[in-house]
């Protein structure tokens, strides 16, 4: 996998409900940030989504995503957090 400046990690933590992989892809389709690969898993009715999207042809800046998600996380009862691909992989750096 490619690494390049406008991929994002986006992390969606809360518990399980109907809805909630739709409405953050749709934001991120309305946006037209691209989904590069997901991965979810829903424990005792907890739900974890850790996403890797290219924002390369965002609509808005990283800043303003990150804000808006996060916003979505509390009306939808989750919590979105976005972080740089950079940033991430330098904080989890063994």
């Amino acid at each position: 996998m490619e690494q390049t400046a406008d991929r994002t990690i986006i992390t969606v933590v809360g518990k399980d409900a109907v809805g909630i992989i739709a409405k953050v892809c749709a934001y991120l389709a309305e946006n037209r940030i691209n989904v590069l690969d997901i991965s979810q898993t829903i424990v005792q009715g907890f739900f974890n989504m850790m996403m890797i999207v290219d924002m390369n042809m965002a609509e808005k800046p990283f800043g303003e995503c990150a804000k808006e998600l996060e916003a979505l996380g509390e009306q939808i009862g989750v919590s979105i957090k976005c972080q740089r691909e950079e940033i991430f992989r330098k904080m989890h750096r063994i």
